[in-house]
C-alpha cells in the first residue's frame, strides 16, 4: 500500500533550467568567467550547488572555490525565482494527494529550496523537504529517501519517488524503490508520466498495485 510520495523538486515540480543558467552565470561572470557551454547547463541542471560550482570552475584554477561561495551566501537565490516555471497542474495534483499520503522533497537544491517552496504558496504540502545540505549524503545516495521513510515510520515498498534524470534513476534503484519517471522516457523506471494528473491513473495511486 502507497503512503508516501517523494518529489524531486528541479525538472519535475518545476521548469528550472533558464534559472540555472541565469544563477551559474551569474556566479562566472562575477569572476570574470566565461559562461557555461551546453554540457555546463546540463550538469548543473542535475547536480548540487557544490558540485555545480566545482566542475563550472574547473578550468579557473586560480579562482578560489571558498570565495565563490562566499559570493553566492552573500547574494540573495531570491532575483532568480522568477525564471523558474511551476509544472501547470502539480498544485492540483498536490491538492488531489495531501490529504491521502505524506508528502516530501528529496532534491539536491540546498539554501534555495524552502524560499521557492514560499514563493511559490507550496511549503504546507511537504512534511519533510531533504536537501543537499540536510540529508546524511545528498542523491545519488539514498540516504534522502530512506530519511524520509523513517521520518515517516514507512517503508521503501511503501513510498514511491518522482523524478526526471540520471541522477533520481540512481537514487531510487540504491534504495529499491519505484520510480515514477517524469517528462523522460530514457530512465529506466517504474512507469513513465509526462504530467503530474496523469500519475493519479497509476496502479499505485488507484488501489489496484
Amino acid at each position: 500500500m502507497l503512503k508516501t510520495i517523494i518529489f524531486d523538486c528541479d525538472g519535475v515540480m518545476f521548469d528550472s533550467r533558464n534559472a540555472n543558467i541565469h544563477y551559474y552565470n551569474f556566479l562566472l561572470q562575477n569572476f570574470g568567467c566565461t559562461t557555461m557551454d551546453e554540457a555546463e547547463i546540463d550538469y548543473v541542471h542535475v547536480h548540487n550547488v557544490y558540485d555545480s560550482v566545482s566542475h563550472i570552475f574547473r578550468n579557473y584554477p586560480a579562482q578560489s572555490l571558498d570565495e565563490v561561495h562566499e559570493f553566492r551566501k552573500s547574494h540573495s537565490y531570491l532575483p532568480f525565482l522568477r525564471y523558474m516555471k511551476m509544472e501547470p497542474d502539480l498544485k492540483q495534483f498536490l491538492e488531489a494527494t495531501h490529504s491521502r499520503f505524506n508528502l516530501a522533497i528529496a532534491t539536491n537544491r540546498t539554501d534555495t529550496m524552502l524560499p521557492l517552496l514560499a514563493e511559490f504558496g507550496l511549503s504546507d504540502y511537504f512534511g519533510k523537504v531533504m536537501t543537499a545540505d540536510n540529508s546524511r549524503r545528498p542523491k545519488p545516495a539514498a540516504d534522502p529517501l530512506i530519511e524520509i521513510t523513517e521520518f515517516y515510520n514507512c517503508t521503501v515498498a511503501e513510498s514511491i519517488y518522482i523524478g526526471d534524470s540520471y541522477i533520481d534513476e540512481e537514487t531510487a534503484g540504491n534504495c529499491g524503490m519505484r520510480l515514477i519517471a517524469f517528462k523522460n522516457k530514457q530512465l529506466n523506471a517504474t512507469y513513465h508520466v509526462d504530467c503530474f494528473l496523469k500519475i493519479l491513473d497509476l496502479p499505485p495511486f488507484t488501489g489496484t498495485f
